[in-house]
Parts: structure tokens; sequence; C-alpha cells
């Protein structure tokens, strides 16, 4: 069972409500003739809205207490809801709520998902973002509930900054910005604008960022612009001119990537992002370089356009999320290591036993979707999950002195040359920091951490059915420029997840042509 961490309402919850309806809009014009705001005005603002999300958050807990307590009766709910979305537009029979009906109309297969993932026309597009409007609520209201018990102080006014446009919170409530104290600007567009008004405050408790990895790209982008940067500080391009705070950046710049934020922000203490598909390498690049000893937390794990998860373990460092039994309507399959044949039949959330493993298979009114099937490599009908390649690559990586690796992308050599002449292999795409060429030594390593992890895969290279995997290092920024291709596809997801298998020729291509090594 949750349970929900009651916030002290200085204020009786029907005063706060009517404080809300009526200060905000009168704080917002005031902001609009006004520049500064007075500090009774913003810890007023502050105090009403956290009153407000409390109450809000209390509801939502609620919901969701009762919701895991009858899990059968609230998946059985959900189905019906996507069902009845669904009829007329698919080939289930009107009026139809059974499960084994459900699941003979609608077969899950790979086939029909590897048509849709190879073509370039017709890709999945994410479920209209009003069919998560309640998940993405009830995890940005949870969310902030739970980073406050666990950090009482970093959302306090003025403690907290956004470095990207689009905030880590599923849901942009309307006053949100008021419990959270950003000192962000209003109306800002560009990461730069965002990082500088937080360079000059250097009593940041909380960095939010949307996803890990745009965090990685706004660390990379301070090294490269960091001068111009500290000279706008220094002239005032936001206001006063703050020399002595120039100085610290440069200062703080000069001493490299290690431990970067708390030497800008010495009272930092955790960094928000929203974790989704492709996160993890970011991560791990974050807390080892620019964000050394600071917590990590995400309010939810977002997938196909919406909330998948919920966070409500803080403490925990690698993310501990809970599936709440509603829309999108969740079933999951059992893996079966070193093979791509499906089990017979998915498993509904009161089926599922611990210490599993299983893939998730969603389904809204748009259709019927396996989560991560699909993520493997397979050039002579081996099977190289996406997840053993990430560890094999890992540990090669690690051998190799001075490097960290920031981010990566594997192709099937057929996508990229379908006329190529030698035998099939994995070419592997990489971004790394401390390392610019590798040695014929070096990129033999990770051949052999591939043998090591995958029998099947050994045994394809003693026959010579598969020459060695073909790594290829990319100049800093490929990826950025990859996600940005990603972003502007119309079937992106939000947020946009980083594939780490690629199966469109024209973005492995995109790689391609930045390769330096």
């Amino acid at each position: 069972m949750l349970l929900l961490w009651p916030l002290p309402l200085p204020l009786p919850p029907p005063l706060l409500l009517l404080l809300l309806l009526l200060l905000l809009p009168l704080a917002m014009l005031w902001q609009q003739r006004r520049r500064a705001r007075p500090s009774w005005l913003a810890r007023l603002q502050h105090q009403v809205a956290w009153g407000a999300l409390g109450l809000a958050a209390a509801w939502q807990h609620r919901k969701l207490e009762q919701s895991t307590l009858h899990v059968g009766q609230s998946q059985q709910q959900a189905l019906e809801w996507c069902l009845k979305k669904a009829q007329g537009s698919c080939c289930l029979p009107r009026g139809s709520t059974d499960l084994s009906t459900f699941r003979s109309h609608l077969p899950l297969t790979k086939t029909r998902q590897a048509k849709e993932e190879e073509s370039e026309e017709k890709l999945l597009s994410p479920a209209p973002l009003q069919d998560h409007r309640e998940a993405s609520l009830q995890a940005t209201l949870l969310g902030l509930v739970t980073l406050n018990k666990a950090y009482p102080e970093v959302l306090t006014p003025g403690s907290t900054a956004c470095v990207t446009p689009t905030s880590p919170w599923p849901n942009s409530v309307p006053w949100l910005r008021h419990a959270l104290g950003r000192v962000s600007p209003l109306g800002a567009k560009d990461s730069q604008t965002l990082l500088l008004e937080a360079l000059i405050s250097p009593g940041l408790r909380a960095l939010e960022a949307r996803t890990a990895v745009e965090l990685l790209d706004v660390f990379v982008g301070l090294e490269a612009d960091g001068k111009e940067m500290a000279e706008a500080i220094a002239a005032g391009n936001l206001g006063t001119p703050l020399p002595s705070r120039a100085a610290e950046l440069q200062e703080a710049l000069e001493q490299g990537p290690r431990g970067l934020a708390l030497r800008l922000w010495p009272k930092l203490q955790v960094v928000v992002t929203l974790d989704a598909g492709g996160q993890a390498e970011a991560v791990a690049a974050l807390r080892a370089l620019w964000c050394q000893g600071l917590a990590f937390f995400s309010p939810a794990y977002a997938a196909s356009g919406g909330v998948m998860a919920l966070n409500l373990w803080p403490e925990q460092p690698q993310g501990f999320y809970l599936l709440p039994p509603g829309v999108p309507f969740i079933e999951l399959l059992p893996v079966k290591e070193g093979t791509q044949e499906e089990a017979a039949s998915t498993l509904l959330l009161t089926d599922v036993q611990r210490e599993e493993e299983y893939e998730l298979v969603l389904t809204d009114h748009a259709g019927r979707q396996p989560w991560r099937l699909g993520q493997t490599l397979s050039v002579r009908g081996e099977v190289t999950d996406e997840n053993i390649f990430s560890a094999a690559l890992a540990k090669a990586v690690g051998q190799w002195p001075g490097a960290k690796l920031l981010d990566h992308a594997c192709v099937e050599s057929s996508i990229l040359d379908p006329c190529d002449g030698s035998a099939p292999h994995y070419e592997v795409f990489m971004e790394l920091r401390g390392l610019r060429n590798l040695s014929e030594e070096n990129r033999d390593k990770l051949d052999h951490c591939l043998k090591e992890v995958s029998p099947h895969y050994k045994s394809l290279r003693l026959r010579g059915s598969v020459s060695p995997a073909k790594v290829h290092l990319v100049r800093p920024g490929s990826f950025r420029v990859l996600r940005e291709a990603l972003a502007a596809c119309p079937s992106s997801s939000f947020p946009p997840e980083m594939p780490r298998v690629l199966r469109l020729g024209h973005l492995a291509k995109l790689l391609q042509k930045r390769v330096m090594s």
C-alpha cells in the first residue's frame, strides 16, 4: 500500500483555494506590468501553490491507492476504455470487452512491428496526449510531493532552475512554476538563455532538464561556449552586470568537467530529469563527470507519448517505478532468453512473479504495441538484445584508457549498404569523451566482449558467418543532431526516445556522415 506524506498547510484548505483563484491571476498581471516581484508576493504565491498542490496530490494518491488495491478491476476498466475508444476503427466486435476475444482479434506479432519499424513512411504515431492526461497529472503531483519529502529545501522560492525549454514534469499545471520556485524567466525559448539564468543564481538546490541526454547536451555546450557565457554574465545581458560571478564560472570551467555542477552551485542537491528509453548512458556520464556527487530523480518513466510508470521512491539511485493499472492497458510478456519466440500469452499485473523479467505490452485506443520488442541485432539469425550489446560495449570501453562513453547506436550492416560484399556485421557509432582515436587493438575488444556475452554470436564468428563489429567514433554533438532528427519526425514520442538499434537508413547515414575515426 502506498502512503502519502501530509504537507503542512499553514492556511485552511478552502481559504487556500480561494487565494489561489484570486491571487495567481493578479500576480500574473503584476508581472506583466513590472519585471520584479516583491518578495512577499513570491512567498505568498509559493505558499498558495503548495497548498493547492497538497490537496490535489492527496486526491490523486487516494485514486492511485484504490486502483492498486483492486488491480484486477482497474485493469478491466482500462481494457473497457481502450476497446470502447477503438471500436469502429479496428476488427474488434462492437461491444466486446472479453480479454480472450481482445487477444484473438489483436494478436501480438513481431512481423507487423518489424514492417512498421523499417518503413520510413508508416511509423507508429504516439497516442494523443489527452489519453495520458490523467497519468501525467498524477505523476507530476505525486512526484512533487515525493521530491519535497526527500529534499525539503529544493523547492523553496529561487532554488530551482530548468535549463531546457521543456520541463521534466509530465503535466504543466498552471501554478507549477510557483510551486517549484524556479528562477528561469517566463517565456524563455532557448536552452542558452535558461542556462544563463541558472548560472547567475549560485544558490540553486535543484537543476531540471527534460531528459538526461538533453542535460548532457547543455553541459557539453557550456564547455564549448563557456567564455562567451561568462562575458554575457559580466556584461549584464540578463540584467545587472556580475563580473565576480563570471570569474567564478571561468574558474569552475578551467578545472574540467568532473564535479562542475557542484562548483557552479555549491548548494545543489538533486538533478531532476524525465526517464525514458535510451537515457542510461547519459545518466552514467553525468554522474561520473559533470554531476558527480549529486542525486538524480525522475518523476516518471515515459514512453509512447505518455507516462508509463510513477516514481515514488527518490532514495532508489537507479530508479524504482510503479506501474499504475490504468490507461494504457498493461500486459506483460515473459522474456525467453536467447530466442525471438514469444510466449504463448501475455500476463496481467496480478499474474506476474517477483524477480522475473518481462516485456511490456501497452494498449490504448490506437492499438496494441509491444514495448522494447524488436530492439535486437540480428544479421545471421542470432539474437543480440540491446541490453546485452550495451553491457558488452560498456565493458570494452572500460578497457580503453581515459575513455568515457557518452552515447552510442548500432546498425545492422545491410541497412547501411545492402550490396556490401563482406560478411554481415554490426556497425557501431559512438561518441566518447577523453579519446579521439581508436587503435585496432581497442576496436577488437568489442568483438571479444560480444563473444563473451553471446554464445551464438561467438559460434557465428568462429564459422566466419559474421564479420567483427565495425566501430566508428563520431564528432561531438552528432547524437544531438540525431535526436533533433528524431524529434522532427511526425511520429516522434514525448519525450523523444533514443533508440540504440537504428532501423531507418537515413538516420544511420546521418551518423555515418559524422564519423571522425
